[in-house]
Formats: C-alpha cells, sequence, structure tokens
C-alpha cells in the first residue's frame, strides 16, 4: 500500500505541475499536515457511505477540505485550529453534498472562472485517484481496500493543501 500511495503522490504532482497548480519543491505546513488524521476519522463514514455511488465526490471532497483547511491556516488560524471536529463544522454549513460549493464559494471566496477552473482540476484529480485505486483490483470491504481509500484521501488532502498555499502566494524554493 505503502508503493501505492507513493504511486499517486507521483501521478498527481506531475499532473497538477503540468498545469501549473502546484510547485516542483512542494510546500510543508505542519499545522495543516497534524490536521489530516483528525479530520480523516470525521470523513470517512461519510465519505465511504458516498463512495459507491459518488466516488468522485467521494474522493475530491477531501481534495477541497485540503484547501480550506489551508486557507483557514493562513486566515484565521488561531481561531479554526481550535475548532474540535473542522470536517463536521464544514460539511454543517450546507451538508455533504453541497460541501465542494461552500468551499469554493464561502472558504476560498472563488466566483466566475476561478469557481469552474477548481471544479474541473479537482474532478480530474479524484478520477486520476479514482482510476488508479480500481487499477488496483482491491477486494470491497477488505482491509487493502479501505487502506487504499485512505491513501487515496491523504494524499488528495495534501495536494488540495498545497495547491490553495501556492494560489496564496507560498512558494518553497531551494536555498543557496
Amino acid at each position: 500500500m505503502e508503493n501505492f500511495e507513493e504511486q499517486l503522490h507521483t501521478d498527481l504532482h506531475q499532473f497538477l505541475l503540468s498545469i501549473k497548480e502546484v510547485d516542483e519543491r512542494l510546500p510543508e505546513c505542519p499545522d495543516v499536515e497534524d490536521k489530516w488524521e483528525a479530520i480523516a476519522k470525521a470523513y470517512i463514514p461519510d465519505g465511504i457511505r458516498e463512495f459507491q455511488d459518488f466516488p468522485s465526490a467521494s474522493l475530491g471532497w477531501m481534495m477541497y477540505i485540503g484547501m480550506a483547511v489551508a486557507k483557514m491556516w493562513d486566515t484565521e488560524w488561531e481561531i479554526y485550529s481550535k475548532i474540535e471536529d473542522l470536517y463536521v463544522y464544514m460539511r454543517d454549513k450546507r451538508g455533504y453534498d453541497a460541501m465542494d460549493e461552500y468551499i469554493r464559494e464561502e472558504v476560498l471566496s472563488l466566483q466566475g472562472a476561478d469557481y469552474i477552473v477548481l471544479e474541473k482540476v479537482t474532478g480530474e484529480c479524484a478520477s486520476r485517484v479514482y482510476n488508479a485505486l480500481m487499477h488496483q483490483r482491491l477486494e470491497p470491504g477488505t482491509k487493502e481496500a479501505f487502506e487504499g481509500y485512505v491513501a487515496c484521501l491523504r494524499q488528495l488532502y495534501l495536494y488540495g493543501a498545497a495547491m490553495q498555499l501556492r494560489r496564496m502566494g507560498y512558494h518553497m524554493t531551494k536555498m543557496d
């Protein structure tokens, strides 16, 4: 499974780099990364329930969550970092089905072309990850299938955060 997650990481990095959504060197943001586990635990029951009928949403929503947490980190982290369950906080604004719209409109303040572009990029990333997961031929309901799903979510969360950090002007460059 570690190899699978590394493949996801490489594929998403190459894709997002090719469309200039991330830099060669990904940002490091321990505050955002540290929220992953709590967000994943809260998200997984909803995500798994939605996965069979709406796999792209089940996966893609986690990318939006990563973006939202990065934005929160940049703006009001002293407030947001104290929220017990950031996932539930975001989900309950408009419900699970409209969480993508809530994050794009209210958290990221996107409209027009930017709103649509982000929807397309996130959809493509979710589709790539879903296809990679299906190619693993994991038996549904098994420990391996669950671990594969979680690996997908983790990479999407981290890349969502990386994209948003770049959009806000954070760039990791090699120091000479």
